[in-house]
């Protein structure tokens, strides 16, 4: 369960002050599924990061099961990044000269999982997205849709309880966005995992029971 309390982040940007989050409050129950919408610069992917310990607030506090992510120290970070929270990207961050396998165990590296064990939970996270046969290719010998998938692969790979994702239809067609939500919808009910996407798309939106819309740094519930 996350329980984030008056979060807030402010930045220069020359000689002006940007208010990314203004005092943002929010409990998001163990395997719920969340999008968070809201214009460019609205504060969303800032909010996201905060979830996951990639971004430091400058006040405000974001409890983890328990464990408050903003006064952790970076080992402490890196271990829930590792064991606890998965991330899949708009631009799905695959290593070019890897494997769709490879790839995939690269996120089990940091927690010291010995190679063969690494081989055979990627091989059967890839085939949970359908790319079972396609373990050997190199990213650009994937569609975006496929790419997509082994990056939700590699999120999934660790058994997180979390996964967070950062516009991940954003460079999808629709159909493949729909088939792409459709798989990640599935996962969510299959593995019980707390989903939370953030998304441009209200027809991604549409399909959370849960909305929430963050504009100017402030989040309003809109289930």
């Amino acid at each position: 369960m996350y329980q984030i309390e008056k979060l807030t982040k402010t930045y220069t940007q020359g000689k002006r002050t940007v208010h990314a989050l203004r005092d943002v409050s929010l409990r998001i129950e163990d395997g719920e599924l969340v999008s968070i919408q809201g214009p460019t610069g609205g504060g969303k992917s800032t909010l996201l990061q905060a979830l996951g310990g990639l971004d430091r607030p400058t006040s405000g506090s974001v409890v983890l099961d328990g464990k408050d992510l903003t006064t952790m120290n970076d080992a402490g970070l890196t271990r829930v990044r590792a064991e606890t929270v998965g991330f899949v990207f708009q631009n799905f961050n695959l290593i070019p000269t890897l494997t769709a396998q490879e790839n995939v165990e690269t996120a089990l590296v940091p927690a010291g999982v010995a190679q063969a064990d690494r081989a055979r939970r990627a091989v059967a996270a890839l085939q949970s997205v359908g790319l079972g046969e396609r373990a050997d290719h190199l990213p650009d010998e994937l569609s975006g849709g496929q790419q997509q998938r082994v990056a939700i692969a590699r999120a999934l790979v660790k058994n997180p309880t979390v996964l967070l994702a950062d516009e991940p239809t954003g460079n999808l067609d629709e159909e493949t966005r729909d088939e792409l939500i459709d798989l990640l919808e599935s996962l969510w009910k299959e593995q019980g995992l707390t989903l939370i996407m953030v998304t441009h798309d209200s027809a991604v939106a549409s399909r959370t029971p849960r909305r929430l819309h963050i504009a100017k740094g402030t989040l309003k519930d809109r289930s």
